[in-house]
C-alpha cells in the first residue's frame, strides 16, 4: 500500500476546476475506494433511477453527513449501507478539500481509502444504487474511452469516460481525471474529442 502514501497530498494540491466548498449549506462525503492490487480498481456506483437528485448518474458511494459525523465517518457509513464495504476493512488515506457541486451549496468532501483485492462490493441499498462497477485505473486511462463532455446551451466542458453503456461525467469524472494524473496512471488522450452528455445522465432531479 506504500504506492498510495502520497496520493492525498498530491491530489489536494491539484487545481481541480470545481468550486471550493462554501460555508454553510448541506455537507456530504464520498469514498474513493481503491483496491490494493497490481491492477488497481476503483469502486463506482450508478445511482438508482428513482433517486430525487442526480438519478442514474455514476458516482462514488457517499451521502450527507448525519449529526455529529465527520466526513470520514459519513463516507464509510454510506459505503457500507450502499455497497456493503465494512468500515473496518477500509484503510483511510485522508480527505481532500471540500468541493461544491455546480449550481449547489452542497459541500462534498472526497475521502480516499484502500480496500483489499478480495473485497466484493455489490448493491445493498437498491433504493439508492442501481449497479456497482469496479473498473481498473488502467482501463479508465485508456484514451479510447476518454473524451470531453459538453451540455447544449451551457458553458460546461469537462472530462468524461464511456465505459460500455456507462457514461461518467461531471463531479465524478473530474475526480477520476485528477486521480489518474496524480497517481501516474494517465495516458495522452484527445481533449478535442467531444460528446454531448446523454440525456439520461444529466437529469438533476428524478
Amino acid at each position: 500500500m506504500s504506492r498510495f502514501h502520497d496520493l492525498v497530498d498530491k491530489f489536494g494540491a491539484l487545481p481541480i476546476p470545481l468550486e471550493r466548498a462554501r460555508t454553510g449549506g448541506r455537507r456530504s462525503a464520498v469514498l474513493m475506494a481503491l483496491t490494493d492490487e497490481d491492477d488497481t480498481r476503483i469502486v463506482l456506483t450508478r445511482r438508482a433511477l428513482t433517486m430525487r437528485f442526480h438519478p442514474g448518474q455514476v458516482s462514488f458511494p457517499g451521502g450527507s453527513l448525519e449529526e455529529g459525523e465527520t466526513p470520514v465517518d459519513a463516507a464509510l457509513r454510506e459505503a457500507h449501507e450502499e455497497v456493503g464495504l465494512e468500515p473496518t476493512r477500509v484503510s483511510v488515506l485522508g480527505e481532500l478539500p471540500g468541493l461544491s457541486l455546480a449550481a449547489s451549496s452542497n459541500a462534498v468532501t472526497p475521502i480516499i481509502g484502500v480496500i483489499g483485492p478480495g473485497e466484493r462490493p455489490d448493491v445493498v441499498d437498491e433504493a439508492e444504487v442501481d449497479s456497482v462497477h469496479l473498473p481498473t485505473l488502467e482501463y479508465l486511462a485508456d484514451p479510447d474511452i476518454r473524451m470531453t463532455a459538453l451540455i447544449p446551451g451551457r458553458p460546461y466542458r469537462g472530462p468524461a469516460f464511456q465505459l460500455g453503456d456507462i457514461f461518467i461525467w461531471g463531479f465524478t469524472a473530474h475526480l477520476l481525471d485528477g486521480l489518474l494524473e496524480v497517481g501516474g496512471w494517465e495516458k495522452e488522450w484527445d481533449h478535442d474529442r467531444t460528446i454531448i452528455v446523454p440525456e439520461e445522465y444529466r437529469r438533476e432531479r428524478g
